[in-house]
């Protein structure tokens, strides 16, 4: 089934269906930073270790596409040698989505991310993360073998 997913979600972007633009839209007008009650890409979420159940969260984050800004120098130099173009950031863009949500959620732990969606000026990005130490959780096989300092408190 959910290769069947995977394969409809893929065939939808390809072909620039009006369900993904409609959304898009969407998303382009809202907030950075959106919490959603279910994933959007629900095959890519499993295969990452979501599961549909208290403790995990899903956040969709919108980044703008593109390299680094970089600050014109003052003094004269030659147009070649400024230095301003083509610089490029040392982390990709699902790392930094991912750094932005863990600081957004501190009390969180990283399960994984996958790409969305992009156009021309934004790439969105679905992060779950895992509150480790929620009681649902903390109990679980999976978070336990994944986070060996996650234990129930009592």
């Amino acid at each position: 089934m959910y290769r069947q997913i995977s394969k409809t979600w893929r065939t939808l972007v390809k072909n620039n269906s009006p369900d993904i633009k409609s959304r898009a839209i969407l998303w382009r007008r809202g907030p950075t930073l959106v919490r959603l009650e279910r994933p959007t890409r629900l095959d890519r979420a499993r295969s990452l270790g979501y599961k549909a159940k208290q403790g995990y969260a899903v956040v969709r984050i919108k980044i703008t596409r593109g390299g680094m800004r970089q600050k014109r120098p003052t003094s004269g130099r030659r147009p070649k040698h400024l230095g301003v173009l083509k610089i490029k950031g040392q982390f990709s863009s699902q790392d930094t989505c991912e750094r932005r949500v863990l600081e957004k959620f501190p009390n969180t732990e990283l399960v994984g991310s996958y790409p969305v969606y992009q156009d021309g000026r934004f790439i969105w990005f679905e992060v779950i993360v895992a509150d480790v130490h929620h009681p649902v959780l903390a109990g679980s096989f999976d978070i336990r073998k994944r986070y060996p300092e996650a234990r129930l408190v009592n």
